[in-house]
Order: structure tokens, then sequence, then C-alpha cells
């Protein structure tokens, strides 16, 4: 799912594209993308784009009269932009915005159609589409504190919740507990505050930096690599591998995941977090270190 540093991205090369420029039409391969029907989507024709925003992990297209387009990408969603009455092909094509200057498509790989298209009038439709996470950027450390252990959640989950955080996703929440040092099932009502102050600026840190990356990658084009998976990562994606590396030092400590992405010897002290599925089979046999699990891995492989 693009998160924080992809939607901003998405939106700067936006802003290059369609800010001040008239949207001329909007075509939709499917009905199920529109999401609602007040304000209808008919009224978006004819207006002019006036602003671009980012609204947790959505794309706000602000038009002339307080409407705005707001477009969820959820996992497979994708922009695209194209020459001018570009066709918006099935089965991925599912939504066209038309423009003098060119079309942005809105496209979803696979068959669950998730991606979303809202119409909003006003502030107060766009909070009806907020999910009320914190901005990291704007927080300080107190309110950080507050919205992190005002309930006693994991920390990737709650670093991944909507609700409580703004545009983080299951990527970049390994990534930001990577920097931080870490682990994805600590405690957040456990933390000390020297944890939470280091939290705090890892997760800055981290989505400015592939800010930066991704800024950098896309140049004056328009960005078309938006994934999960990116080159470059620390511990996202690298199940099975060392550290990248820019990490020589570390080079050697295999990556492991249960549901995240983590480096066993910089983020738990050692241990092996349990796999849900194999850690209840194995119980009191389930390894406790990466050491011991290689042993094992090992042994069932030269079985017959």
């Amino acid at each position: 799912m693009p998160e924080l540093p992809d939607i901003v991205v998405y939106i700067e090369a936006l802003e290059k594209r369609i800010l001040g420029r008239k949207l001329e039409a909007v075509r939709l391969a499917s009905p199920f993308v529109l999401r609602t029907v007040d304000p209808p989507l008919e009224s978006a024709q004819g207006k002019t784009v006036s602003r671009l925003r980012r609204l947790g992990k959505r794309i706000c297209i602000g038009l002339d009269d307080d409407l705005c387009l707001v477009i969820h990408l959820m996992i497979a969603g994708r922009l695209h932009w194209r020459a001018p009455r570009a066709k918006l092909s099935k089965p991925r094509g599912l939504a066209a915005f038309d423009f003098s200057n060119g079309t942005l498509l809105l496209t979803e790989a696979g068959s669950q159609k998730r991606a979303s298209l809202h119409m909003a009038a006003g502030e107060e439709g766009l909070r009806a589409l907020d999910p009320g996470g914190l901005e990291v950027f704007e927080a300080d450390l107190e309110s950080f504190a507050a919205r992190l252990t005002g309930a006693n959640h994991t920390l990737k989950r709650a670093l991944s919740d909507p609700h409580l955080f703004s545009g983080i996703g299951n990527a970049y929440s390994d990534e930001i507990l990577f920097a931080a040092q870490l682990s994805p099932l600590a405690l957040t009502q456990k933390l000390s505050v020297e944890e939470i102050e280091r939290l705090l600026a890892a997760t800055r840190a981290t989505l400015n930096s592939w800010v930066a990356r991704l800024r950098d990658e896309s140049g004056d084009g328009f960005p078309e690599k938006i994934t999960a998976f990116r080159e470059g990562m620390a511990v996202h994606g690298r199940y099975k591998t060392g550290l990248p590396p820019l990490r020589l030092e570390n080079s050697a400590h295999p990556l492991r995941r249960q549901r995240d992405h983590y480096c066993p010897k910089c983020q738990t002290g050692g241990r092996l977090l349990a796999d849900r599925a194999l850690s209840r089979l194995l119980r009191e046999d389930w390894p406790r270190t990466p050491e011991e699990l290689e042993m094992l891995t090992g042994r069932a492989a030269e079985s017959p």
C-alpha cells in the first residue's frame, strides 16, 4: 500500500501537472470505484484544481467551490500520467481524470478492487473521511507519547494503525522500528521516555529520508515505480537476507519475519519472535534464537 513518502511524491508530481488546470472530464470504468453520491461526481467537471493535499494515505484534489476528489489507493491502486484522453482499459483501469495537458489514470492490479474515489464538500466532508491519525511532523513529543501509549498495543500495530498515526503502514513501520532499534512486539505502555524519544526521531528521519529518495528517483517524471518492497530498505522485504551493504558491520545478521520484518540482533536482543502458526505447532520446541532456527531448518532439509 502506498504510504506517506509515496503519497507525498505523488502529490508533488500532480502539483506540477494539474494545479491551476481545469478538470475537463471524469471517466469511470467501473461505478463501484465511486463510493459517494453527494456531491455528485458530475459537479467536479469543469472545475479548476486549486489545491492538493494528503489525508492519511489518501490524495485530495481540491477544486473550485470547495469540492474535493479524494483518492484512496489501498494496496494495489496506482496513478499514472498519460497523454490527453488516454484510453481507460479494463480490468486494471478504474477511472480517468482528463485535463487539457494530460490524463491522470487510476488503476488497480488484482481482482478485489479496493481502491476508491470519494467526492467531498468542504472541510466537514474531508473530516468524515479522515481516520484521525496523528501527523508525526506536526506533533511534539508529549502528543506523540500520549497517542502512542493511549492503549497498550504492540509497536507495529500502533504505528501502522491509521487511527493513531497518519500515513504509516506495514512497510515503513518495519523501517522505522529498525531505525529505532525497537522490537515490533514491544508494548507501547512499557516503553521508557528515552525509547519514545528515539521512536519519534526515527519515525521522522525514516519518512523524510524516503521522501527524499523517492523524489530523487522520480526526478521530473511521474512516479511509476510505487511498491512496498524497495531496494535500499533495511528490513522490509529482506526476509532471510542480511542487512543492506551500507551497514556492513551488521551484514551478517539474518533478517526474520513473523508478520513483521525485523533483525533479531538489532531489535530483539537476539531473541526470535514467535511465528504465529509454526510456534503454536512446535510449542516448547520453538527455537529461541536465529542460530537455533538455522539448526532446526538445516536438520529438516537433511531429512529424507
